[in-house]
């Protein structure tokens, strides 16, 4: 089959190295504009763009898939296919109808829970035991399609939405390959989602990393993980924002107000909750790097009695 393929992040890269490590013809990849990265802001390709360069692939990256002229161009490669992987523009109609057989989307979730954004971070902050990857008909709605294909992973105690990227990248590549070769030998059953079983994965902001100390500390640590890489989960204390890279919740017999230091130790600084305790293990200071508990407060003294707070 003629595969047009889309996508920007790692995510999706990994999908498109399976499709051409498993002989598949790509004859063209979508992906997102170059955009400023680093800190000196230069324009930076994406690791689809990276990888189709690469493997000498046509690369197109319009800003949107609505104009007559890139519709005319994605018509004219006459594919069988296109496979989506968290592409970031709008799919329109007359694009979902090009391929022969319509668009299939790589979704880092088992619909229809976590339709949406960031189905691998809500996943974790609600305190999922399972996700996985749907394989879904792409139609002109938000993760609504058909469901074609699913594989299932469970989510570790100490998975961070960084680690669970990355098992579920490795799952959506094998799954797209296994799938494809299904649509291939005509044996995929379309299934329909139920609407009322769906849940949205709404997209992250850096507000909402904000610790709230009056919570259960099950659920701040659940964040914690959530949050890590981006946007990371952060409090203030003595006025200056403080990151939490990774934490455990404390076992101890140790109570006091939510936010309030009860113990700095070697192991972590443990901060009283809402219910229980949290024991911050690794930390960053503006302009500083992330550090283990014990180098941290070698530059940044804290005391039983401190406070954490939002901002």
């Amino acid at each position: 089959m003629k595969i047009i393929f889309a996508g920007t992040p790692q995510f999706a890269a990994s999908a498109l190295e399976a499709l051409l490590a498993n002989g598949h013809t790509v004859i063209a990849v979508l992906t997102q504009p170059d955009r400023p990265a680093g800190r000196g802001m230069r324009l930076a390709a994406s690791p689809v763009k990276q990888l189709a360069l690469q493997h000498g692939l046509p690369v197109l990256q319009p800003t949107t898939l609505k104009a007559t002229e890139i519709q005319q161009q994605l018509a004219g490669y006459q594919a069988d296919v296109m496979v989506v992987a968290a592409y970031g523009l709008l799919l329109p109609a007359a694009v979902l109808q090009l391929p022969r057989y319509g668009c299939l989307n790589i979704h880092a979730s088992l619909l229809p829970r976590w339709r949406g954004a960031a189905p691998i971070q809500r996943a974790i902050l609600a305190g999922d035991g399972e996700t996985g990857i749907t394989i879904m008909q792409m139609d002109e709605g938000l993760d609504t399609g058909d469901m074609l294909f699913k594989r299932t992973c469970p989510i570790g105690t100490k998975d961070t939405a960084q680690t669970l990227h990355d098992t579920l990248a490795s799952l959506g590549a094998r799954a797209v390959v296994e799938a494809l070769q299904q649509l291939k030998q005509r044996s995929l059953e379309p299934i329909a989602q139920d609407s009322a079983q769906a849940t949205y994965a709404a997209k992250l902001t850096k507000a909402e990393a904000q610790i709230d100390w009056s919570k259960d500390a099950a659920e701040i640590e659940r964040a914690v993980r959530a949050y890590n890489p981006f946007p990371v989960a952060v409090s203030i204390c003595k006025a200056t924002p403080i990151k939490i890279w990774q934490a455990d919740i404390y076992t101890g017999d140790m109570h006091g107000e939510p936010g309030t230091v009860l113990a700095v130790e070697r192991e972590g600084i443990i901060v009283a909750s809402g219910r229980g305790a949290l024991r911050l293990q690794v930390l960053q200071r503006p302009g500083a790097k992330a550090l283990p508990a014990a180098q941290f407060i070698q530059g940044f003294a804290l005391h039983p009695g401190d406070r954490f707070t939002s901002a």
